[in-house]
């Protein structure tokens, strides 16, 4: 049998690694070669692509990039911003190959640490994050058959949503998006995402913009979507202080869900969640179980895994202060900070 050979990926390569994606069954939409272009343009991160080829054709891909930062250090990631894209292989054979290569990058450029995000351990000697758990759920042909689905008290706030008056559009821009969702994480002492970024989502992968309004027209809450396959998979969102009170989040949710179903959806993976918070017991109550996700980390000059988010006790202090600063200024500020998070 031919040997696998791993190289870089090159612009020639775009239409195949796309048909490839497409075709894997490992592959995520995390995998599609569009991420190359919004990691590059909207964050500036230095991406390498690795390619595993046998005989002439892909038998796996894995995307990497660069992540630098002075607060938070330097280090190679599959991928940022992204739930999943650990190696993906046709081939068994494959997922050796890249994996090796990727550690002799990550060294030959300096990182202090190298993270692959996979749905499940692979790399056994490796440390392992356990924080993140994904959320997928088999949708059924028939829209009412999945409302009754839905745990009954998650339910009657479905239902207390449409008592309200409560409506659904898509959206042609991100403008009210935007607004939601900037003032969402600024409430919970985060930076936003650039708006350029979720623009960016919209061209390049076709990204659904659910925004749901009151009866007057009011926008209360946003959900930004991917179709990828046969899947639903709401990845951003927003709201107001106003949508917890009329069950909004929960009617925005069973909206796009009936909307995927009437599309053809077969999967509404509920994206990830850190475990202990919020989120993840919003998506268990809605009848999702959740999966345990396997980040995992070669660590070349640092002792432990990097805990670069908002559970971690040492950056309480600085949410705190995150939140009372002006809207405008953290809408300014924050881009710069969170193109090294993710």
């Amino acid at each position: 049998m031919t040997s696998v050979r791993v190289r870089g990926y090159g612009p020639e390569d775009a239409a195949l690694w796309e048909a490839f994606v497409e075709r894997c069954p490992q592959a995520t939409f995390f995998h599609r070669i569009g991420w190359k272009e919004i990691l590059e343009r909207c964050f500036g991160h230095r991406t390498h692509y690795l390619v595993a080829e046998r005989g002439g054709e892909l038998a796996g891909v894995l995307p990497l990039a660069e992540v630098k930062s002075l607060l938070f250090g330097h280090a190679l990631v599959s991928l940022p911003f992204c739930a999943l894209a650990g190696v993906a292989a046709s081939d068994a054979e494959a997922i050796q190959p890249l994996h090796d290569a990727a550690q002799a990058l990550g060294q030959r450029l300096g990182a202090a640490h190298l993270e692959l995000r996979n749905p499940a351990p692979r790399l056994a000697a490796w440390p392992r994050q356990g924080l993140y758990a994904g959320f997928r759920k088999t949708l059924k042909p028939d829209p009412e058959a999945n409302l009754l689905a839905i745990p009954r008290k998650q339910r009657a706030m479905v239902r207390k949503g449409m008592k309200q008056g409560l409506s659904s559009e898509l959206d042609a821009s991100v403008e009210r998006f935007f607004a939601l969702y900037a003032d969402n994480v600024h409430r919970h002492g985060t930076p936003a995402l650039p708006k350029r970024y979720f623009e960016a989502l919209r061209k390049l992968f076709g990204a659904e913009i659910l925004t749901v309004v009151d009866a007057r027209g009011k926008p209360l809450t946003s959900v930004l979507s991917f179709y990828f396959r046969d899947e639903v998979l709401p990845y951003y969102a927003g709201d107001c202080l106003e949508a917890r009170e009329v069950a909004a989040n929960d009617f925005k949710y069973w909206e796009l869900m009936r909307r995927a179903c009437e599309r053809g959806a077969r999967v509404f993976d509920f994206g990830r969640s850190k475990q202990g918070t919020g989120p993840f017991d919003f998506k268990r109550n809605w009848g999702f179980e959740p999966a345990p996700l396997a980040y995992e980390y070669c660590l070349y000059r640092r002792a432990s895994i990097p805990e670069n988010n908002p559970l971690n006790p040492k950056y309480r202090a600085l949410m705190a202060l995150w939140r009372r600063l002006p809207l405008p200024v953290v809408n300014f500020i924050g881009p710069h900070l969170v193109k090294s998070l993710g």
